[in-house]
Parts: C-alpha cells; sequence; structure tokens
C-alpha cells in the first residue's frame, strides 16, 4: 500500500497548487470563485458543475488566462514529462537515440536522463528520404547505436516502413497510450496531447504515475489530471480525454500510484 505518509505528501503537493492557481492564475480564479470545486472546496457551497475539472477544448482557447500573474509561457509542450517515465517504462542504456514520431512536438524533449539524445519527427515529413531526422536514425542503426521510437502505433509503423527493412529490425519501439486506449502491455508510456507524458507500464503490469509531477483524482466529469512543478501555463484538473472514467489506485508491489479503466 502506498505509504501515509507518502499520500500525504502527494496530496500536499496538489493542495498547493490548487491554492497557488486560485491566487494567482486569472482562469481558475475566475472559474472557481464562481462555479467552485471540490478537494478542496474553495469557496464553501460552491462545488462546481465537474468538481472543478475542466476539459482540455476549454483551456486551450484561454490559454493566456493560465500564465500566472508574474508572468510565464503560453506554450504546452507534448513531450514533457518523458524522460521521467521512459526508466520505468524500458530503461534505455547509455547512448540511445530518442525518437519522438509527434506531429505536435515541435522540440526534443528537455528532460532526458544523462546520456540518452533526442529528437523529434513529424510523421508526415517520413515519406521525404532526406530528413534530417531520418538520416539521422538511419546512419545511428547502420553504427549499431540503440535506438528507441515513441509514439502511437500508426505513428511507429510509418517510421518503421520508410527505413530499410534491415534498420527496421533494429529498431526498439515504445508505444503511445492515452488513457483511453490502456491496455495490457507488455510495455507503453501514458500520455496526453496538452499534458505530456504521465506515466509508464511497469514490469508489475500496471500503469503508474509518474507522482513527482503529476496527480490525479477522479470526478464527475472523469478523470483529472494536475501538473504539479510546471510553472506556466498552469494546468490544474485537466479532465484527460475530455473526460475517461477511470481510477487511481495503488500498486500491491511497489505501494504506488497506479491509474485503471
Amino acid at each position: 500500500m502506498l505509504s501515509r505518509s507518502a499520500a500525504v505528501r502527494w496530496r500536499r503537493a496538489y493542495r498547493r497548487v490548487v491554492r497557488s492557481a486560485f491566487d494567482t492564475v486569472p482562469f481558475y480564479r475566475e472559474r472557481w470563485a464562481l462555479d467552485g470545486r471540490t478537494d478542496p472546496t474553495l469557496v464553501p457551497g460552491r462545488t462546481g458543475s465537474l468538481d472543478g475539472a475542466t476539459d482540455p477544448e476549454t483551456l486551450r482557447r484561454t490559454v493566456v488566462d493560465l500564465v500566472p500573474l508574474s508572468g510565464g509561457s503560453t506554450r504546452s509542450d507534448p513531450v514533457r514529462g518523458l524522460g521521467r517515465v521512459l526508466p520505468r517504462a524500458r530503461g534505455p542504456r547509455a547512448g540511445t537515440l530518442v525518437v519522438v514520431v509527434d506531429g505536435h512536438a515541435c522540440a526534443p524533449p528537455a528532460d532526458l536522463p544523462r546520456g540518452l539524445r533526442g529528437c523529434v519527427v513529424d510523421p508526415d515529413f517520413l515519406g521525404d528520404p532526406d530528413s534530417a531526422v531520418l538520416v539521422e536514425v538511419t546512419n545511428a542503426l547502420h553504427r549499431g547505436a540503440p535506438v528507441l521510437a515513441v509514439g502511437g502505433d500508426k505513428e511507429l509503423a510509418r517510421l518503421s516502413a520508410a527505413l530499410p527493412e534491415s534498420l527496421a529490425r533494429r529498431l526498439d519501439r515504445l508505444p503511445r497510450r492515452t488513457l483511453s486506449e490502456l491496455d495490457a502491455g507488455p510495455y507503453g508510456v501514458l500520455h496526453d496531447p496538452l499534458l505530456g507524458y504521465l506515466g509508464a507500464f511497469g514490469e508489475c503490469g500496471r500503469w503508474h504515475l509518474d507522482t513527482r509531477n503529476v496527480y490525479a483524482r477522479p470526478t464527475k466529469g472523469g478523470l483529472a489530471v494536475t501538473l504539479l512543478t510546471q510553472r506556466s501555463p498552469v494546468l490544474v484538473d485537466v479532465l484527460v480525454d475530455g473526460g475517461v472514467r477511470a481510477s487511481v489506485d495503488t500498486c500491491p508491489r511497489h505501494g504506488t500510484p497506479v491509474v485503471s479503466l
């Protein structure tokens, strides 16, 4: 079971983010003051239509109001958190080239563990044999260097098809799953286009959350996720996939939070 002290610290970190968002972020200040929220309830008697959770499309339309009053970025990062979840998902060895196949990513992941290199490739450009990323991947595979591709099933298939068959067989693939696509592994990473990478499939057969950076709670609208360490834009109680009924439990083997449908 999740130790009482760990559970308290996790929830305390979440409550700090909620309080800070209410005090300093225009979107949450207005929304929760008028409509309310739960867990914690900030305005007595006002609990919110969805317990205070918000669908991602609303947040995208009002992203300028997600910046704290002290200032900050309005850009969300779809590859945020990948470096945190990779060790549990795959344990790549030093020297691995991590290729994120994602048409929405603008820059390589900035949080990869030491010794790993990262790049991103738009699957729509994989047909170009002169693509700089494709050339880099091909050269790495020719040298026998480890290459780990992260993406959805279709994106990974397109990358494999763009490589010579002999090289495609050497490519290590790590499937990306959304909350509504959770399966029985045997490996994968949990992703949301707005929030980034939220967790990974462990060797125990369960989908583990990245508890240092992510908090999740069930609401009337579905599972809501909060980024605990992102300064701006502030993303609190986001309904993943627009609202998916899922539960947060404790892994009996590791004693840490896991998510399941």
